[in-house]
């Protein structure tokens, strides 16, 4: 009969959300806490790349990759090279971030299961988590950060889903001091939003991606046809370029309600409890915030409960861009393109991290256009009162990333 375990803290799922809280935990010096952490998979390497802004001086400053204190976002109609100070934007691969939880896991004396979990139980008292193996788990505590549906349909549903390429040149091609954050002169789709980036490592490497916020997935063939797209628009001779890696991804873009308490004593971080945005796919800076919360939380003895990923206020305010951006009212480069012409950098970046104030939202929402924003606010308000007439619907699953047709490590040209 397999054994059972007894801890004070499980951690179900071992991506970013849990390696981010494993870190915190050792850097606020939690110690005499059981920790366990459960995940079919033990996450090494470079599996996935997340991009956010934050200030200089924090703790993930010897992990990055690159930084940059500039960035542009491009349109047809024109160039804006945008001054980030006091935040830079940055670049963090997941292969750093899985190692240092590693060591944490090593000081907390962390028991590592390498199982999938069938089920679990809460009583309000313990938690009891059984596994695919046959184990049984019993926690105080338990955060999961497993993938899992909104609890209903959302009123919009988008997906931010992306292939990217590591590009190596035979020569410098790519500007190091700025990164490309939206390059919208790719061809829209008919119903959603496309655009390139450019994260340069070097003057000589540097992830080149396409990303489309839009209901349904491309073939693979449709991502590289994208991708090789607009590596020609930005003027790369493909002849002199070497396909080093490359990433997919698919982010949900919804209202739909993501539960962070499903029951007294389970947590959800990660996109399963909301900290994922619903009008951009930014995820990362949520989960850092909320893995130093319950941090600090068990560093001084308290429930690891953190504060909602976002304020009540920004996720109608999602809904209402989601929607217009969906029926078509307002075009998705326009719209982005004025939030960046008539604020500042930072206070656009901040409101898209779901940091300002109540008075800096508003002087955003103001460079936006009008009319289209009320008509979809009043939609967005009729949409919620027949929600709650109608009987609850299940929510479908993120579809995974598409793999097949992504370009093999050799010339980009070949």
């Amino acid at each position: 009969m397999r054994s059972s375990v007894d801890v004070d803290l499980a951690l179900l799922g071992g991506g970013g959300a849990a390696s981010l809280v494993l870190a915190a935990l050792d850097r606020h010096g939690v110690r005499g806490l059981r920790v366990a952490v459960v995940d079919p998979v033990h996450r090494r390497g470079q599996d996935r790349t997340w991009a956010f802004w934050d200030r200089p001086g924090g703790d993930l400053d010897t992990l990055l990759s690159a930084s940059w204190p500039r960035a542009e976002v491009l349109t047809p109609t024109g160039r804006r090279v945008l001054d980030l100070a006091p935040l830079r934007y940055a670049m963090l691969r997941s292969g750093p971030v899985y190692e240092r939880a590693a060591a944490a896991e090593r000081r907390l004396g962390a028991t590592r299961m390498v199982t999938a979990v069938d089920a679990v139980d809460d009583d309000g008292d313990r938690v009891r988590v059984r596994t695919s193996d046959g184990r049984t788990l019993r926690a105080g505590w338990v955060l999961d950060s497993r993938p899992c549906p909104p609890a209903r349909p959302g009123r919009t549903t988008w997906l931010q889903h992306f292939r990217g390429w590591w590009l190596e040149a035979d020569a410098p091609v790519f500007d190091a001091g700025r990164a490309v954050l939206m390059d919208f002169r790719t061809p829209q789709p008919a119903r959603g939003v496309s655009f390139g980036y450019v994260l340069p490592v070097s003057d000589r490497y540097a992830l080149v991606e396409y990303t489309e916020f839009s209901p349904t997935l491309l073939t693979g063939a449709g991502y590289d046809a994208a991708l090789a797209g607009y590596r020609d628009l930005l003027g790369l001779d493909p002849a002199r370029l070497t396909v080093r890696e490359v990433e997919n991804g698919v982010i949900p873009m919804t209202d739909g309600p993501f539960v962070a308490r499903p029951s007294p004593r389970v947590v959800r971080l990660g996109t399963a409890g909301g900290a994922t945005r619903p009008s951009t796919g930014f995820t990362f800076s949520a989960m850092r915030r909320q893995a130093d919360q319950i941090a600090r939380a068990l560093a001084a003895g308290r429930p690891p409960v953190p504060r909602p990923a976002y304020p009540r206020r920004h996720r109608w305010m999602d809904a209402v861009a989601l929607r217009a951006l969906d029926r078509g009212s307002v075009g998705g480069p326009q719209f982005f393109a004025r939030l960046f012409d008539r604020n500042p950098a930072e206070r656009v970046l901040r409101f898209l991290d779901g940091t300002t104030t109540p008075a800096e939202e508003l002087a955003v929402m103001s460079s936006t256009r009008l009319r289209p924003m009320v008509t979809a606010a009043v939609g967005d308000a009729a949409h919620r009162l027949r929600d709650r007439l109608r009987p609850p619907r299940p929510a479908q699953p993120v579809p995974a990333p598409v793999r097949d047709g992504a370009s093999p490590p050799e010339r980009a040209g070949a």
